[in-house]
């Protein structure tokens, strides 16, 4: 498959419903097809890895061939310097975490991003930080105790995170945080409650957020990470 085919393809699938969807997330009109993620997820395995094919349909401009390139792309053959420019290219949340779970968060060294882009005046790339930290949170098995309290001394002392967009991640992050295991549970919501007594308005806005989850974890035998009281009961466990 080649670039034009595939956008080609895309525009066959699209929905003007699902459009209008996609441009109230902050998407501009003339870069959406208004194709479902599902769709874009059965094109990309029959597309296969091509750093190539993936810069062709990242550069089309096109916010699904964008979420599509992501999943094309061969992180082996990708570069830091790559990563730079994707990220700063980035406009929404939904391509900004697309992008972190499915292509950087797998690179072996994505956790340099993390201590980069922490402090960045880019929202994309800020949001990114805590997107990571969730991320490998959730799916880093060797992730370390001192790697996890750096990344909780990072949510403490979070700075310029006003913006709707990185307030929900880094609460995103701590809540991951929490859900590790018993001592990390204890952690997080620790620094939830520091946050909530000399935090500013929006640190005490992500401390709400996180303690009504994390101070309702439970362990269930057959998960490695806990869950919280509401999941069990809607699960039926």
């Amino acid at each position: 498959m080649n670039s034009r085919d595939i956008i080609e393809e895309l525009q066959s699938l699209a929905s003007e419903k699902y459009k209008a969807n996609v441009v109230k997330m902050g998407i501009p009109e003339e870069h959406c097809i208004g194709v479902p993620t599902g769709e874009v997820r059965n094109i990309a395995r029959k597309a296969g890895k091509s750093n190539e094919l993936a810069f062709e349909l990242w550069n089309t401009g096109y916010h699904e061939a964008r979420l599509l390139a992501v999943l094309v792309f061969d992180k082996k053959g990708i570069t830091h310097s790559d990563i730079e420019k994707l990220m700063s290219e980035v406009v929404s949340w939904d391509l900004c975490d697309h992008l972190c779970k499915n292509l950087i968060a797998k690179m072996k060294d994505y956790e340099e991003f993390v201590y980069k882009w922490i402090t960045s005046a880019h929202i994309y790339k800020k949001r990114a930080a805590y997107t990571l930290i969730a991320t490998s949170a959730i799916h880093d098995k060797k992730l370390s105790n001192d790697t996890l309290d750096m990344y909780l001394k990072l949510i403490r002392e979070a700075q310029d995170i006003e913006h709707e967009h990185i307030k929900k991640a880094v609460a995103w992050a701590l809540k991951e945080i929490g859900k590790r295991d018993f001592d990390y549970n204890e952690k997080a919501i620790l620094v939830a409650h520091e946050l909530l007594e000399n935090g500013n308005k929006t640190q005490i806005w992500i401390a709400k957020d996180a303690i009504k989850e994390l101070e309702n974890m439970v362990k269930v035998e057959g998960r490695a990470r806990l869950i919280s009281t509401k999941t069990q009961m809607g699960s039926g466990v």
